[in-house]
């Protein structure tokens, strides 16, 4: 499908919103998805994706997921799979193996805490 959206012209594009503690994706100017993180420490630890459904299908959760944690890489954190899409995808891609930690009770409080 990616190539579906290349030949259209309409390429995904991904930010990382800093301010709101995730990653954002947009396809053609409209924000189609996020996958929302907590930093503790050198620790980024990602606890939900979501794709809204009028672009599900387009393989955008994976698309977001791999900027993301891509980007988390070249900040030089780790990364704790608290949701279950990261942790998904995680067992299928091991690029990111060396960086990744299990999920932990204190990473789990640093989620209850962020979200309140």
């Amino acid at each position: 499908m990616a190539d579906e959206q290349s030949a259209a012209g309409v390429d995904p594009v991904v930010a990382d919103v800093p301010e709101r503690h995730r990653y954002e994706i947009s396809l053609d100017g409209e924000r189609a998805g996020l996958t929302a993180y907590v930093d503790d420490g050198d620790r980024r630890i990602f606890y939900h994706t979501e794709v809204d459904d009028r672009f599900a299908g387009r393989g955008l959760a994976s698309t977001l997921v791999t900027e993301a944690l891509t980007d988390t890489r070249a900040r030089g954190k780790r990364i704790v799979p608290v949701c279950p899409y990261v942790a998904k995808y995680l067992k299928r891609h091991h690029d990111f193996d060396d960086i990744t930690d299990k999920v932990t009770p204190a990473a789990l409080d640093a989620v209850r805490k962020a979200q309140g």
